[in-house]
């Protein structure tokens, strides 16, 4: 059901939050500001999101990173300031993040999401797992389903970019727009025409796939091979980057493209003919775009994302069900529902 949170804002809540209480109320602000989100992985796409969700006004913060920052971090991660080379990325990033709200509590943990046991990521209302790998997150969208936490992932690739949302069976309030008579006085009825739009709150509920479903997907069945052709090349391009971070326990690097370009091409030809995909659906020169963080595709990837956990969490406005892909060949990004 849509809860209503009692927690009260204080007075300093109630100014700080103003223009959003406007935005979507003040019962989804309030649910906003009890909730404790986790963000793994803070790089550039994890950065994105961390800053959002902070301006929105969340309860706490927790970014869980065990890398150290890089050079190529300076690209697409602002949280971290440019001395900090070398250090822990989620410490290096907490003084930035915590500065855009003093309301929100943030915190940074250094250990691997591998040596956390499962009861640690039970404190969360919602989880957002980035640059992970797909054992990963399948471990924690396992969690997150037994538990009732809401889970999200997404990851950017160079210039695409994708997220993923699994809340189980998810209830919010939605705004809809009706259009009836207006009301008339000493006119005849054949003659009331007009009509005026009248805003009502309806609530509505989705229900959601797991990650292994969504990624399992048969493409060789009737149902979905005849959907091979609309569907974004960025679902597969995700897939071969998953293979590729199985086998390199790293992402595809510049320093070493030629090599990386050759290795996606071979994941590409033995992965795509075994899931019944044509290989033209990912053609050589899309696998040259799959390095680094690209700055502004993790502006808009991170928006999204962002956007879904906010939404997701204040129980306001229907939520993607449940991928989002950025195809930068096209400018365009896409809402798909894979597994359901």
């Amino acid at each position: 059901m849509v809860e209503i949170n009692t927690n009260e804002l204080t007075d300093a809540e109630a100014e700080q939050y103003d223009r959003q209480i406007r935005l979507w109320g003040l019962d989804s602000q309030k649910r906003l500001r009890s909730s404790r989100v986790l963000i793994i992985g803070v790089k550039g796409l994890g950065a994105e999101v961390a800053k959002n969700i902070t301006l929105a006004g969340i309860k706490s913060l927790t970014l869980l990173d065990d890398g150290d920052v890089t050079q190529d971090d300076i690209c697409a991660q602002f949280l971290v300031p440019r001395d900090q080379i070398g250090q822990n990325r989620a410490e290096a990033s907490l003084a930035r993040t915590q500065n855009l709200n003093p309301m929100v509590k943030v915190t940074a943990d250094t250990t691997a999401v591998a040596d956390h046991p499962d009861e640690y990521f039970h404190d969360f209302e919602a989880i957002c797992a980035t640059k992970c790998s797909y054992d990963q997150l399948l471990r924690l969208d396992g969690i997150c389903r037994e538990k009732g936490i809401k889970f999200f992932c997404g990851d950017v690739f160079g210039f695409f970019g994708f997220t993923f949302a699994d809340l189980q069976t998810h209830e919010f309030a939605e705004e809809v727009t009706e259009f009836k008579p207006a009301a008339f006085v000493d006119e005849p009825a054949a003659k009331r025409t007009k009509v005026e739009p009248v805003k009502t709150t309806v609530k509505r509920t989705e229900t959601f796939v797991p990650l292994k479903d969504a990624l399992g997907v048969d493409w060789k069945s009737e149902s979905y091979a005849k959907k091979v052709k609309k569907s974004e090349s960025s679902y597969f391009l995700m897939k071969i980057l998953f293979k590729f971070r199985a086998e390199k326990k790293r992402d595809p690097a510049p320093e070493s493209r030629e090599s990386d370009i050759e290795e996606l091409k071979r994941i590409r030809d033995e992965e795509l003919p075994s899931m019944g995909i044509p290989l033209e659906k990912v053609p050589d020169h899309l696998l040259s775009m799959l390095f680094a963080e690209v700055s502004p595709a993790c502006a808009i990837v991170g928006g999204v994302l962002s956007q879904e956990i906010i939404k997701a969490l204040s129980q306001h406005e229907a939520p993607h069900n449940n991928m989002f892909f950025f195809n930068p060949e096209r400018n365009l990004g896409h809402v798909e529902c894979v597994g359901a």
